[in-house]
């Protein structure tokens, strides 16, 4: 049994004053609690990251790590709160104002 699923993720991102890709290809691999996989983020980069799982209430999951590809940094961390598809996640924008924001998307699995 393979770990992999190819997934596609849209996105909208509010409170950010930036023009960000919102179509997310993504391939990912589970194991167990741990997540790993690359996708394509809301800067236009391929980023990878590594992560952990963890049960939450109301049948959701909270998802933390770390991830590669957006403008200079080289790793950063992730957060993201999922159920039925539905994700949530923080967002921070170096701006000259340094915004932060928030990304609401739903994610297809495609295989």
């Amino acid at each position: 049994m393979s770990c992999l699923s190819l997934l596609v993720a849209l996105s909208l991102h509010i409170g950010l004053e930036g023009d960000y890709n919102n179509v997310h290809p993504h391939a990912r691999c589970t194991i167990d609690n741990t997540i790993a996989g690359v996708y394509y983020n809301s800067e236009s980069n391929v980023g990878a990251y590594i992560g952990q799982k963890f049960e939450m209430p109301f049948d959701s999951e909270l998802e933390v790590g770390l991830v590669t590809g957006y403008t200079g940094e080289k790793v950063v961390p992730m957060m993201r709160i999922t159920r039925n598809n539905w994700y949530l996640a923080p967002s921070y924008e170096v701006s000259p104002d340094n915004n932060w924001g928030i990304t609401i998307g739903y994610e297809f699995k495609l295989y």
